[in-house]
């Protein structure tokens, strides 16, 4: 017999297994000897009151076992099959390639970076104050963005596709059970490449094909049909069907499209910076009750304000983890965040950004479509220029950037190659400014002690969202040209790991279809 139960405990009693299992018992008015097994279902977190609380879904089994979890995929030889071309090795690349596996079509990824273990050579370098490859960073290479990252799962797309369905593909690949029942499930930058590693595995081992060094610098168009693309190594590959996976760093696959006459659109974005406070901090802000900290997770905070017409909101928050560089260029500074599974430094730190609309862009408007592109690379060179050097980032505390104030010495941080103190409020964009000041003085109402000499911001947070959206039909093709497939966050349709993930099975799906018409 099954029994399902939402239990509310306090965090020293969930992370006892027996102790919980004696809750679930007396709830059920049963003695724990009759409980077979526990299965948890959903855990979540409420800090709400001063005393924070665990709210646990269970599934309790009475004299039975319950089977084990299996995921069958349907992973099968797909070597003599139809080629799909897929330019990007990104969530939405890898996805949109497994996914073409279990509909019985061959996978062909073109990778413009290296693979993840060379990948990290090359971010090492950059961290030691090397010179920063451009082609394998944290940006590009095996596994996109996503893989040196929080590894956050949560999505609330979940009309796009089937996000428990992401999950247990990432189960299957190596991640731990956590993400199959957390609330907030993330994986963690420590898990995630072995675990896309393991996925280039599963690719390949089913006759699929993946080539690094591969930066597609062409798309090959007859009579307005997608024929296949060509690489700045010189090397073709033909398809019916060629998938745009790119991400939204990758600037020159807009600048190809923008130069072929191939339609893409400005749209609203944000930009911002990061702000960075110390872990016990934001714990104490959040989780009133001291003696309940050590049994809970590393805090985490979400905030959304309204600013002179503006939303400004906190992106990629990451406890317990990093500020890393995330420029693709050598010229330019952008910077991010990234957490291990364990989530264990002494820092917390999201982006926060301010939402960019086409009409704030008057100075850019020779660019056309490219305006928010444009802007956004001028960011970013300002950042470089206001740095100290190499991926050296401006930082400011945060009081003094709220105050207009230049701020003569700067807190720990956790960014390992290095800042230097600049007067952000006086060379970012006034409108990004102004309304970063309103809004850190909001959120510090909402959660006392947020605003804090302790805490520093570093610039640029540019990337959070694609500047642009290259325009689709229903069926994922490109509006003008048939066979061209756009998805992930590159084409402008969705942000982050999970949706991304579910933007590339859906793409798949709309190929299968259209082969086999």
């Amino acid at each position: 017999m099954q029994h399902k139960i939402q239990l509310t405990v306090s965090p020293q009693k969930a992370c006892s297994s027996e102790t919980v299992k004696n809750i679930a018992a007396h709830a059920l008015n049963i003695t724990a000897d009759e409980i077979s097994d526990i299965r948890i279902e959903r855990k979540s977190v409420d800090a709400r009151s001063h005393e924070p609380k665990i709210i646990l879904v269970l599934n309790v089994f009475c004299g039975e076992k319950p089977s084990p979890p299996q995921a069958n995929f349907n992973y099968h030889n797909v070597a003599n099959k139809p080629e799909v071309v897929i330019a990007g090795s990104g969530p939405a690349g890898l996805f949109a390639a497994l996914r073409l596996i279990e509909l019985g079509l061959k996978p062909v990824i073109l990778e413009r970076g290296k693979n993840v273990s060379d990948r990290k050579k090359d971010i090492a370098a950059m961290i030691r104050g090397k010179n920063i490859n451009e082609e394998s960073n944290y940006c590009y290479g095996e596994g996109g963005a996503g893989t040196f990252s929080d590894g956050k799962l949560y999505t609330r797309s979940n009309k796009r596709g089937n996000v428990f369905g992401i999950l247990q593909r990432f189960h299957f690949h190596g991640a731990q059970s956590e993400i199959l029942y957390e609330s907030h499930p993330h994986i963690g930058t420590d898990k995630l490449p072995e675990i896309v590693k393991n996925m280039r595995r599963t690719i390949i081992e089913c006759g699929g094909n993946i080539y690094f060094d591969s930066k597609v610098d062409d798309i090959i168009i007859s009579n307005s049909k997608a024929l296949g693309v060509r690489c700045s190594n010189g090397n073709v590959y033909k398809s019916n069907a060629v998938v745009l996976a790119t991400g939204h760093s990758a600037c020159d696959i807009y600048e190809l499209l923008n130069r072929k006459n191939i339609k893409i659109e400005a749209k609203n974005f944000a930009v911002g910076v990061r702000v960075e406070h110390p872990q016990s901090l934001i714990d104490s802000l959040r989780y009133h009750s001291k003696a309940a900290r050590e049994y809970l997770p590393a805090a985490s905070y979400a905030f959304a304000a309204q600013s002179r017409g503006r939303g400004v909101y906190s992106f990629c928050m990451c406890p317990g983890g990093y500020i890393v560089p995330a420029s693709t260029s050598a010229e330019g500074i952008v910077v991010n965040g990234m957490s291990s599974s364990r989530r264990h430094t002494a820092f917390a730190n999201s982006g926060i950004v301010v939402e960019v609309r086409i009409e704030d862009l008057k100075d850019f408007e020779q660019y056309k479509n490219l305006c928010g592109l444009k802007y956004q690379q001028q960011m970013e060179k300002a950042a470089f220029e206001h740095g100290g050097g190499g991926q050296i980032a401006p930082a400011q505390r945060l009081t003094d950037f709220v105050n207009s104030k230049y701020s003569s010495t700067l807190p720990d941080s956790s960014y390992l190659v290095g800042l230097k103190t600049s007067a952000l409020h006086e060379w970012l964009p006034l409108s990004i400014v102004e309304r970063l000041q309103e809004a850190f003085v909001i959120f510090d109402s909402k959660m006392r002690g947020f605003l804090t000499a302790d805490a520093l911001i570093a610039g640029v947070e540019s990337r959070s969202s694609s500047p642009i959206r290259i325009p689709r039909n229903g069926n994922m093709q490109h509006v003008d040209i048939e066979g061209l497939f756009v998805c992930g966050e590159g084409a402008g349709y969705s942000g982050g790991i999970t949706s991304s993930a579910m933007d590339g099975e859906k793409c798949a799906e709309m190929i299968k279809m259209m082969l086999d018409d």
